[in-house]
């Protein structure tokens, strides 16, 4: 899975929980919950449907990781390129 790929289902799953979100106006480096304007439940929310979606564990310990756009991908790809 590349990163276009990732970045396309953290764009539908973030559309699921916050439809009114322009997802390709956010900053990939900003914070996502500050730039989606989302709250600490629907990102844990947001990591849950990814971990479903992609067959990724998510630590806790990890959750930072995912903050921003930029990092949830880098990230991602990185847990999906270690699985194959």
């Amino acid at each position: 899975m590349t990163a276009n790929d990732i970045r396309a289902v953290l764009q539908d799953e973030l559309g699921r929980i916050a439809p009114e979100i322009d997802f390709d106006s956010l900053d990939a480096r900003a914070d996502l919950r500050e730039e989606a304007d989302i709250d600490s439940m629907d990102f844990l929310n947001l990591l849950t449907a990814l971990h479903v979606r992609l067959h990724v564990d998510i630590p806790e310990a990890d959750n930072a990781k995912l903050i921003t756009v930029q990092g949830a991908i880098d990230y991602l790809t990185a847990k999906l390129a270690a699985t194959a």
